[in-house]
This record gives C-alpha cells, sequence and structure tokens, in this order.
C-alpha cells in the first residue's frame, strides 16, 4: 500500500479537513502543504510527487481565475485595436469599449449577487460578454455611418440608426441569449448557473448599447470622412462583388459544393464519440497530469472509488465471519483488476491486527476466524481513558471509525482507480456490481458504488445530456422567434438551413480529427447557434426592410443587402472570430476546443448566410410566383 518495491517509492497520504477544502482557505491550506514538501525536498535532495482531488481541483480553480482575468484583458484589447482599425476613430472606439466594461461590470455583479461561484463554465463568461458586445457596437456605428453617409445630416442618421438597427439587435440579442440561457432549464447545478448568468448579461447589453450609442453621439461631432472610409474598403468590396456573381450565376455550384460537403460532414458526423476523463482538459505535459499519471504507475491511480456494504443489521459485520469473509472475496477480485489499486477496509484492518498479535507473522496475514475476534475485539474498542488529543487520532479504533460505523453495521471499502475514461468506467462497474451481486445475497446485504469516480461518470453524463437537450430547446424558441418575427414559413425555411449547416460541419470536423464529444466541446454548439443565428437576422431584416424600396424585386433588393449588411456581417465576424482565437491560447483543452471549433463555426456560419441564404431566398421567390 504504502511502498514500490521496484521504484523504491514510498506513499504519503494527507487527510484534509473537510470544511477546509470546502471553503476560501482551501488555496491557502494546499499551499502550506507544497511549502512543507518544498522544504522536504530542499533538505533531503528527494523528489516528489503531488496528486489527489483536493489539490487537482484547487489548483486548476486558481488557473481558471487567472485565466478569466488575461482572457478579459486580452479580448478587451483585441476589440479595441479592431475598432480602431475598422473605424479609425478614438470616440467611436471609446462608446464600444465602455459599453462592453458595462457588460463585464454587470455580468460580475449577476455572479456575485446570485451567490454563484467562478467556475470553468462562469469564468467564460466575461469574455464572451466582450465578444458579443461589440458587434452590437459594430452593427449601430455602422449603420449611423451608412445613413449620415447617405444624408449628412447627424440627427436624421441617429434616428435611422436607432430605427433600423434597434429591432434588428433586440431579436438577435434575444436569438443569443436563448442560446445560452437554455442551459438553465437544464438539471446540473453548472449549466444552470452559466445559463443564467449569460442569459440575463446578453439581454442588459442590448439595452446599454440601445441606451448609450445614441445618446453618446447625439452629443459628438458629426462624423468626418476619415471616419466612413471604412465603408469603402476596396478589398470586401471585391469579396461581396465576387458573393454576389456566384449567387446569381453559379446557384448549380453553389447547391452541389453545399451536399458534397454535407455529406462529407455527416459521415464525420457518425465518427464523433463522447469520452470524458476527470483532467481531460490539462495538457499531457502538464505536471498535474503528469504526476496523476505516475501514481497511476506506481500505486494504480488516485481516482477515488467508495463500495458501502450495509448487513442490514446492528453488529452484523462481527457477529461471525461472514461479511468479513464477503467483503475479502470481493476485495480480492477488485485487486486482481489492472485499472485498480489494492481495497482499504477494516477487513485489511483485522488483517494486519492478526499479524502483530502472531509477531508479525506474514503467514498470519489472513482473514481471523471466528476464534480470532474474540482477541481482536480490542482493536475495534475506544478507548475512553485516553486524554491525549494525538493519541486518540492515532489509536486503531480512531482509525476503523473511517471503515465501520459505530453500530459495526455498515463498511466501507476504498479503493483508488486510474482515471479510465467515461468510456471504460461503466463497464469495470458493471463488473464489479456483477460480482458483488454474486457474493452479496441482496436480501441480507445492500451494496452501494459511489466516489469520486462514479459521481465523475453520472454529472459528465448528465451534463453531456443536458446540453444535448438545451439545443434542442434553443433550437425550437429560436425558431419560434424567427417565425414570430417575418410571419412566413418560406423565409423561416431559408434562415434554418445556413444555421444548421455550420453545427453539422463543426460535428463533423470533430469526428474526422477525432475529437470527443464532452461537456466543454458541446457547449460549442449552443454558443454557436446562438451566435451564428444572428448574422442570419440581420441579414433577413434588412433584405426585409429594403423590399419595399425596391418595388418588391427580390434580386435588386438582395444585392442592396449584400452590399450594405455585408460589411457589416464581415467586420462582425472578423471580431468574433479574433475574440474566440483567444480562448485557443488556454491552458485547459475544453477552453482551447470552444476557441477553434467556434471560430470554425462562425467562419462556415458567415460564408453560408452570405453566399447559401441568398439563393435558397432567390429560388423559393421564383417558385413561389
Amino acid at each position: 500500500l504504502l511502498y514500490k518495491p521496484d521504484t523504491h517509492a514510498y506513499l504519503l497520504g494527507v487527510q484534509l479537513n473537510k470544511d477546509s477544502v470546502n471553503s476560501k482557505s482551501r488555496t491557502r491550506l494546499i499551499n502550506d502543504v507544497l511549502t512543507q514538501v518544498k522544504i522536504f525536498e530542499k533538505n533531503t535532495k528527494l523528489t516528489c510527487v503531488l496528486s489527489g482531488l483536493p489539490y487537482i481541483r484547487t489548483t486548476i480553480g486558481n488557473r481558471i481565475k487567472q485565466e478569466m482575468n488575461w482572457f478579459l484583458i486580452g479580448s478587451i484589447l483585441l476589440s479595441a485595436v479592431t475598432l480602431l482599425l475598422f473605424f479609425r476613430s478614438i470616440s467611436a472606439t471609446a462608446i464600444s469599449l465602455f459599453v462592453v466594461l458595462a457588460g463585464v461590470v454587470c455580468c460580475l455583479g449577476t455572479i456575485v449577487l446570485l451567490g454563484y461561484k467562478i467556475t470553468l463554465l462562469t469564468a467564460l463568461i466575461p469574455p464572451l460578454v466582450v465578444v458579443i458586445g461589440v458587434p452590437n457596437c459594430i452593427y449601430f456605428l455602422n449603420k449611423y455611418h451608412t445613413a449620415y453617409k447617405e444624408k449628412q445630416d447627424k440627427q436624421l442618421a441617429l434616428i435611422t440608426m436607432v430605427g433600423r438597427m434597434g429591432i434588428v439587435t433586440l431579436f438577435c440579442n434575444i436569438a443569443a441569449a436563448i442560446g445560452f440561457a437554455v442551459f438553465a432549464l437544464t438539471r446540473s447545478a453548472l449549466l444552470k448557473e452559466f445559463g443564467a448568468v449569460a442569459g440575463i448579461n446578453i439581454m442588459l447589453l442590448f439595452f446599454i448599447s440601445l441606451i448609450f450609442i445614441p445618446a453618446v453621439l447625439s452629443y459628438l461631432p458629426e462624423p468626418k470622412n476619415r471616419h466612413v472610409q471604412y465603408l469603402e474598403n476596396k478589398t470586401i468590396e471585391k469579396i461581396l462583388a465576387k458573393i454576389e456573381r456566384w449567387v446569381f450565376h453559379h446557384k448549380i455550384w453553389i447547391y452541389g459544393i453545399a451536399i458534397i460537403t454535407s455529406v462529407f460532414a455527416i459521415v464525420g458526423l457518425f465518427k464523433l464519440k463522447s469520452e470524458g476523463f476527470i483532467v481531460d482538459d490539462l495538457p499531457k505535459s502538464d505536471k498535474i497530469y503528469t504526476d496523476l499519471r505516475w501514481f497511476e504507475k506506481n500505486f494504480d491511480g488516485i481516482m477515488p472509488l467508495e463500495i458501502i456494504v450495509d448487513t442490514k443489521k446492528k453488529n452484523g459485520l462481527l457477529r461471525n465471519t461472514t461479511a468479513i469473509n464477503k467483503m475479502d472475496e470481493l476485495s480480492v477480485f477488485i485487486a486482481n483488476k489492472s485499472e485498480t489499486g489494492r481495497p482499504l477496509s477494516f477487513v485489511e484492518g483485522l488483517k494486519f491486527a492478526k499479524q502483530a498479535f502472531y509477531d508479525g507473522d506474514s503467514a498470519s496475514y489472513t482473514v481471523p476466524y471466528e476464534g480470532d475476534l474474540a482477541f481482536l475485539a480490542p482493536y475495534l474498542k475506544t478507548k475512553k481513558e485516553e486524554n491525549n488529543v494525538a493519541e486518540k487520532k492515532q489509536s486503531p479504533a480512531n482509525l476503523l471509525k473511517g471503515f465501520i460505523d459505530s453500530n459495526r453495521q455498515i463498511a466501507r471499502i476504498s479503493v483508488n482507480m486510474k482515471d479510465i475514461g467515461s468510456v471504460q468506467l461503466p463497464i469495470l462497474l458493471q463488473e464489479f456490481e456483477k460480482k458483488s451481486g454474486e457474493i452479496f445475497d441482496s436480501a441480507a446485504y445492500k451494496v452501494t458504488f459511489t466516489g469520486s469516480s462514479v459521481t465523475f461518470l453520472e454529472g459528465s453524463s448528465f451534463i453531456i445530456k443536458g446540453l444535448k437537450e438545451s439545443i434542442l430547446y434553443a433550437f425550437l424558441l429560436i425558431t419560434l422567434c424567427m417565425l414570430y418575427l417575418f410571419r412566413s414559413v418560406r423565409i423561416l425555411f431559408c434562415s434554418l438551413i445556413p444555421n444548421v449547416l455550420p453545427l453539422v460541419f463543426t460535428a463533423g470536423l470533430m469526428g474526422w480529427m477525432g475529437v470527443a464529444l464532452t461537456p466543454s466541446t458541446v457547449l460549442v454548439f449552443s454558443v454557436a447557434l446562438g451566435i451564428v443565428i444572428d448574422v442570419t437576422i440581420r441579414f433577413l431584416i434588412n433584405y426585409k426592410q429594403e423590399l419595399p424600396h425596391y418595388n418588391h424585386q427580390v434580386k435588386q433588393t438582395l444585392i442592396q443587402t449584400i452590399q450594405h449588411t455585408g460589411i457589416s456581417i464581415i467586420y462582425t465576424s472578423m471580431v468574433l472570430i479574433a475574440g474566440f482565437v483567444i480562448f485557443c491560447f488556454s491552458d485547459f483543452g475544453g477552453t482551447k476546443s470552444l476557441g477553434w471549433l467556434t471560430s470554425f463555426t462562425l467562419v462556415v456560419g458567415t460564408i453560408t448566410n452570405l453566399v447559401l441564404l441568398p439563393v435558397l431566398i432567390l429560388g423559393l421567390s421564383r417558385r413561389e410566383k
């Protein structure tokens, strides 16, 4: 249990106080332990390897907090630089930054007011608020500059901006908020917190943008020529001209490419696997990961699996040796598995005691006979006469308290196991449960499997299931919003295809690249759906608003929509993609996947909305005539 002869490795177990581990002082507690370890290493010139769930959780929690600060600063700086390059205006950049900073303050305030803590998910919300808030500012400012360029009147430009972009931004933010808020409908506490905070603050962003931007612009001087030069960007104009040419002259090619890539993505979709590990978010070179693997190699892991054996009778464990023998049989079966270490229970304690009684003879390290229980009884009694607290803590009876209850009815078998993942773990547990069913009669015994390994498995599958359900809810709710907004089944059909395809492509890419479906990667689909639908809403509302101005001529209206809305869509997509790319620099695999997968989805979403959506509108409108 404590020594590995072939590698000369010794194991030291530190049991941490439950109240301290679950409080704010856990970081100080872990640091105090680490300080002593470093002193020991310095004095002895020996190398220590550390692991264990309290240590892993505390260290990862502190890293998440640090990452949140860096990502927040990074996303704000990147947004500032991007906005300055687009608008060539310090005032426009300052307005946008104030909006997103106000959103971040509201976000952090919401977390505190609702009594939530910073977790791996809630830590993502402030940078997400920045990334989602900037497009609001770009669309408002873009419409203001476009209107001013046409009318050369600041007041009319402001009225046009609020009138045209108010309803567009409202429904875009509703769609994005739905994409996040549906997590609150799941039964996972982590997802509920993430969904509630994100949903509330995305809607707050809309009101901050709608009230603050027009108010400040009304006090600022009229835009100068350099402020509206980005509207005549030659590169983007060429891209939009090519898109326009493809939409009207290469429709068959667009349909063909969409179908072929969809088939390729669907094949990849069937390769998609759902598997998670307790530390799968960490890079393979990280010290926490390598130390955990060291423990798995030398001491068969540290992930706790607890087995509770209830005899259903008072003193049922020690009335005779039946229960003891059954527990030993199950322990031997578990110990023979390569995935698990040697189980520890009060039966092992009785074996130690028997060996000690026979002067340390290793042959006596066996399950006691009924006659042996008489002389072993003193080891199981509490010495009330002991006044020394340290002695009480180290007495055999006190050590056994963690493995047997005071009525001697319920016993615990504690097993350390490897982090074998959510695919192999259920199979292994099923073997253990089957064996325990063969050993223990269910009429006389109740055997329960629990521990962090089991709760991780249940929690991981629970979260993935909740995320899948939330994506379905989000899709249905967004569909209803689109139907209410456009009052047309034809437009609804046109809008859904360009939003479903990016999600299918992302899932297919994950399948082909071997990226597993974990709580972190499933999050991508809901986040992307809420953001990509923005592009569709903005394009379709602009199309709907321009249609009467062009006497309901679909072709002319589409040309106008591609030229005018296309600029802001491309700029916004560039900002969003750049914002999510920041997450690729995370130390956590899940956050990194969220960054590059969401960026990929946004790229595909921008293409499908600018190229495929107009083709669908054009084709269906002709059929309707």
